[in-house]
C-alpha cells in the first residue's frame, strides 16, 4: 500500500527547488535528443501531484496512446461506477412449465461479464458457474427444455470491435472485441506446431473450445529458422468460418496460439447445454443464439427471470486490466459506461460517455484528446501527454485512488512492466506505478512516481509517449528505464 502519503497539503512541494526542476527538464531532453528518437515523436509531461508543471517536452502533441488508454478507460469505470461494481448475467425463459417441462426457449441474458470461462485467476471456474445456472433451474422446477438454449448477447449494442481496428489485429486474441455475452474471453485456441522443413504445411488443429459449426481453413506453412511466429486469423461474425494465414519458424516448439472467437454467445449456450445433458436435463432443439443460429429473442421484459450470477467486483477487473493490459476488458468497461451512463453501448456513444465523465472530473476535453476506444487498440486514438498528467492528477482526489492506483504495474513486478528496469534498485521501482502502452512504432509510460515520504502533492506524475519509431525495442526501453529513474530521484 501507498504508505509514504501523509496527506495533501494543496500547495506546490517545497522540497521540488528549481534545482530538481532543472535536473527534470535536463533529464527530459537528454533522452528526448537520443539519436534512438531522432526520426520519432515524443510528447512528455512531468507535473507534481498538486498539479504544477515542471517539465513539458512537446505536451500538447497528440499522439496514439496504445494500451495507456486503459488508464482512462479503468479510471473513469472505477471513479463513477465504484469498485463494488459486478455484471450481472440472467437467466431466464419464455413459454411455460409443467411437470418439470419448460415448453419454450431457455435465456442466458449477459449482462457483460467477460470472466465466464475465463482461464484468469479472477474467475469463478466455469464448473461453478453452471452449477449455480443448473440450480436456478431446478428451483424454477424445470428438469427438460422443449426448446432451444439460447445465448443472448444484445445487451451491448452494436459492433464488437472498434471499426477503425485493423484487419489483422481482429482475429487475435487481443482483438477479439466485446460482446454482453463472453466466452473464454471470446477466444478460440489452437494447438500448432512447424512442419518438418520450411515450406511444408503447419500442424494445427483446434483445442478449446470445440466448434464443429466452424470453418477453419489453414493457408499458413512452416517458415525459415528465426522467423518466429507470423500466424493470423482473418475471421468476422458474418460467418462461421475463419482462415489462419502466415508462416511459424521451423524452429518454432508446439505451442497454443490464441485466435478470436466471433460467436461467444453461441459457444456458451452450447457448453451449457451440453452441460446440462450430462446431468440429466435434455433440450430438445439445443443451443442457439441472436446471430449464428438466429432464433426471435425476447427482451428482458418479455421473459420470466429465474435468477443471475455476478462477475468480480470492478476493483478486481481493474486490477487484471492494468497489470495484464487485458484488452477485453477494457473494452468491457468502456462499453459499460456507455450503458451505464448514456443508454447504449455502442463505441461511438461510449466514447460520448467517458469523455462526458472526463468533463465531470474538470478535465478540458476540448484538446488533448481524441476517443475511440477503451484499450487503446485503434490507431485513431490521440492523446497528449498533458492531458495523461491532467488526468491522473484528477485521479488523486477521487474516493477510489487507492484502488486505482494498486491496479498499476511496477517495474519488474507483476505485469507489463516486469522486464522494465531490472538494473535500478528494488526501492527505486518500487515507487513507481504506471501503464505500459506498446505497438509497432509506438512506446508509452505513463503513471506514478511516490515519494519516499511526505505528502501526496509531492508525487511526481508523468506521461512519455513516443510515435513514429522504427528503433528496436531493446534500445527503447533502457532509455524510457533511465527517463522514468530520472524523474524517481526528485522525490
Amino acid at each position: 500500500m501507498l504508505t509514504a502519503w501523509t496527506g495533501m497539503s494543496g500547495q506546490p512541494a517545497d522540497s521540488l527547488t528549481s534545482v530538481r526542476m532543472a535536473k527534470a527538464r535536463e533529464t527530459v531532453q537528454a533522452v528526448a535528443s537520443d539519436p534512438v528518437f531522432s526520426q520519432a515523436l515524443m510528447s512528455v509531461c512531468v507535473m507534481t501531484g498538486s498539479g504544477d508543471i515542471i517539465a513539458d517536452f512537446n505536451s500538447q502533441a497528440m499522439l496514439v496512446p496504445a494500451s495507456n488508454m486503459k488508464l482512462l478507460t479503468t479510471g473513469a469505470a472505477i471513479h463513477t461506477l465504484g469498485k463494488g461494481h459486478r455484471f450481472e448475467t440472467k437467466i431466464g425463459y419464455r413459454g411455460k412449465v409443467h411437470d418439470g417441462v419448460l415448453t419454450g426457449d431457455l435465456y442466458i441474458l449477459g449482462g457483460g461479464d467477460p470472466t465466464i470461462a475465463s482461464k484468469d485467476s479472477i474467475a469463478t471456474p466455469l464448473e461453478q458457474t453452471f452449477n449455480q445456472w443448473h440450480s436456478l433451474l431446478a428451483k424454477a422446477g424445470i428438469r427438460k427444455i422443449d426448446g432451444h438454449i439460447i445465448g443472448d448477447g444484445r445487451w451491448f449494442e452494436g459492433m464488437p470491435e472498434e471499426e477503425s481496428w485493423v484487419w489483422n489485429d481482429i482475429g487475435t486474441y487481443y482483438g477479439t472485441g466485446s460482446s454482453a455475452l463472453m466466452f473464454y474471453e471470446n477466444m478460440q485456441s489452437f494447438e500448432v506446431s512447424p512442419g518438418e522443413t520450411p515450406g511444408s504445411p503447419v500442424n494445427i488443429a483446434p483445442h478449446y473450445p470445440s466448434a464443429p459449426w466452424m470453418e477453419f481453413r489453414y493457408n499458413c506453412t512452416t517458415g525459415e529458422k528465426g522467423t518466429g511466429d507470423q500466424l493470423y486469423m482473418y475471421t468476422s461474425d458474418l460467418a462461421p468460418v475463419a482462415e489462419i494465414r502466415g508462416t511459424f519458424g521451423v524452429d518454432r516448439g508446439r505451442k497454443r496460439v490464441d485466435c478470436s472467437n466471433k460467436f461467444p454467445e453461441y459457444t456458451c449456450a452450447r457448453y451449457f447445454s451440453d452441460w446440462l445433458k450430462k446431468k440429466g436435463v435434455t433440450c430438445t432443439k439445443g443451443a442457439a443464439d441472436t446471430k449464428l443460429r438466429p432464433m426471435p429473442a425476447e427482451r428482458d421484459d418479455s421473459l420470466m427471470i429465474i435468477g443471475s450470477t455476478m462477475s468480480p467486483e470492478l476493483e478486481r477487473l481493474i486490477f487484471t486490466t492494468n497489470k495484464a493490459s487485458n484488452n477485453l476488458y477494457a473494452e468491457t468497461l468502456f462499453r459499460a459506461l456507455g450503458k451505464h451512463h448514456l443508454g447504449n453501448a455502442t463505441y461511438e456513444t461510449s466514447a460520448k460517455a467517458l469523455e462526458s465523465i472526463l468533463k465531470g472530473m474538470g478535465l478540458d476535453t476540448s484538446k488533448g484528446l481524441h476517443i475511440k476506444d477503451g484499450s487503446g487498440l485503434s490507431r485513431q486514438n490521440y492523446v497528449s501527454s498533458e492531458f495523461f498528467c491532467r488526468f491522473l492528477e484528477a485521479m488523486m482526489h477521487s474516493p477510489v485512488f487507492e484502488e486505482y492506483v494498486e491496479s498499476l504495474p511496477q517495474p519488474g513486478g507483476e505485469g507489463t512492466l516486469k522486464f522494465n528496469m531490472k538494473s535500478y534498485p528494488a526501492e527505486t521501482r518500487a515507487r513507481i506505478r504506471a501503464k505500459s502502452g506498446s505497438m509497432n512504432g509506438i512506446r508509452c509510460y505513463s503513471g506514478y512516481i511516490i515519494p519516499t515520504q511526505g505528502a501526496k502533492d509531492e508525487t511526481i506524475i508523468f506521461s512519455i509517449l513516443t510515435g513514429n519509431c522504427t528503433s528496436p525495442t531493446w534500445k527503447v526501453r533502457p532509455l524510457l528505464d533511465k527517463l522514468m529513474a530520472g524523474l524517481a530521484e526528485l522525490n
